[in-house]
């Protein structure tokens, strides 16, 4: 029996049951509803971080895809640059050809005028003077000769520049000769920043490796290799890309040989106890040098874990410069002990030269002595000798004559 506002009803009445029943669920619909909204709410705040990870994500990815759309606009301006700049070359080149061409013409034709003037001036004056006619015609005609020959010298100037231009084109093209390119300008370089008996070209390691250059540092860091083979040929597949495609197989194609340049150098000439911690790898091209550090950052990455260092012609000038300094000072420091053993010898040499100075002062004091007591007995006898000389005795001053001394005694 239940009591609720004064009203009392039987918990055996169905429908005092049916309505605990009812009031039952809906509790427990409440409870599973307050339930459900914290579970939501955690699943909410659970899934807000990864939303934000979601979204930065986004970002990147937008961000990358508009870093490869500046990429590939800035690739494609400069292949379009290239391509102008190509077109620029021959164009300047067929202006010039047509220049030339143009006033080898005028010249020509102004020639052909002079001569007929002067042809005809002499017909004019031919019966005047049929002698100054014909010095004058064979003087155009002299003239005309010089001028002709210098355009034939003009126009085997222009031949041999065209081959000169073609040899140069065939060196570069083939791989051999650009090696030898790359390693005479590398001993060129070498030459000029070093003395000759600090490096070696061409020198043998303990591994059967043949080395560019091998700079003959102290240790540490000890000698170091400068390796100067690099693959150009990759270079110029990325430089003549015409499209898309063939940009992409020429980057993949620069960066695994770059890779692998880098591994052979690492692996090839760097000897634990026999050379430096370390190589060189030198670019013949600032262009290929500028490239590959503004392009392939990861590259020289790993060129810098893998301790080998990239330099193009200025900066191995100047870090030869730096080597230079380095055998300078390391050869004062080699010179440091004799220097110190010559400078104690230098002390000795100086305390015995003054042993003997005071001595030869001893002698120099008792020889002037000498030379006073000398000097006195000279005056004294060639006092005697003059008044033996005048037997005059009573003419000598009183104190000459106290002074003098009878024949058979000295004067001591």
């Amino acid at each position: 029996m239940i009591e609720i506002a004064g009203t009392r009803y039987s918990l055996e009445d169905p429908m005092v049951m049916a309505a605990l029943i009812g009031a039952g669920v809906v509790l427990l619909i409440l409870v599973l509803l307050f339930l459900a909204l914290r579970a939501a709410n955690r699943s909410a705040r659970m899934a807000e971080p990864l939303a934000q990870q979601l979204a930065y994500l986004g970002q990147h990815v937008q961000q990358l895809g508009q870093g490869q759309e500046q990429l590939r606009g800035g690739l494609q301006h400069v292949s379009d640059t290239q391509a102008n700049a190509q077109v620029q070359v021959i164009q300047t080149v067929e202006a010039r050809l047509s220049a030339v061409q143009q006033h080898m013409n005028d010249r020509l034709a102004d020639n052909a005028m002079k001569s007929a003037r002067a042809l005809a001036e002499m017909q004019e004056r031919m019966k005047e003077t049929l002698h100054g006619s014909s010095k004058q015609t064979a003087t155009s005609l002299t003239q005309l000769q010089e001028r002709l020959a210098a355009i034939d010298k003009a126009q085997d100037n222009i031949t041999k520049l065209s081959g000169d231009v073609l040899s140069l084109q065939d060196i570069l093209s083939n791989k051999q000769t650009r090696g030898a390119f790359g390693e005479i300008q590398l001993n060129d370089i070498v030459s000029k920043a070093l003395p000759s008996d600090s490096y070696v070209l061409q020198a043998t390691l303990s591994n059967g490796r043949r080395a560019d250059c091998l700079i003959r540092l102290p240790n540490p860091p000890g000698p170091i290799v400068i390796d100067s083979k690099f693959p150009l040929e990759a270079y110029e597949a990325l430089v003549g890309a015409g499209n898309d495609m063939e940009l992409k197989a020429a980057v993949q194609m620069f960066r695994s040989t770059v890779r692998k340049h880098i591994t052979n150098i690492s692996t090839k000439y760097i000897l634990d106890g026999e050379t430096a911690d370390g190589a060189l790898m030198f670019l013949p091209s600032e262009a290929v040098y500028a490239e590959l550090h503004a392009k392939f950052p990861e590259l020289v990455q790993e060129s810098f874990s893998k301790r080998v260092w990239i330099v193009s012609p200025t900066t191995c000038m100047a870090t030869l410069n730096t080597m230079r300094a380095i055998l300078k000072d390391a050869r004062m420091r080699e010179q440091a002990g004799a220097i110190r053993k010559e400078l104690g010898m230098l002390h000795k040499d100086v305390e015995r030269l003054g042993d003997r100075v005071a001595n030869l002062d001893r002698h120099f004091g008792q020889a002037a002595k000498d030379i006073s007591e000398i000097k006195i007995s000279a005056e004294k006898a060639g006092r005697r000798a003059q008044r033996l000389d005048n037997f005059d005795f009573e003419e000598l001053a009183p104190e000459d004559r106290a002074n003098v001394v009878p024949l058979g005694k000295s004067e001591g």
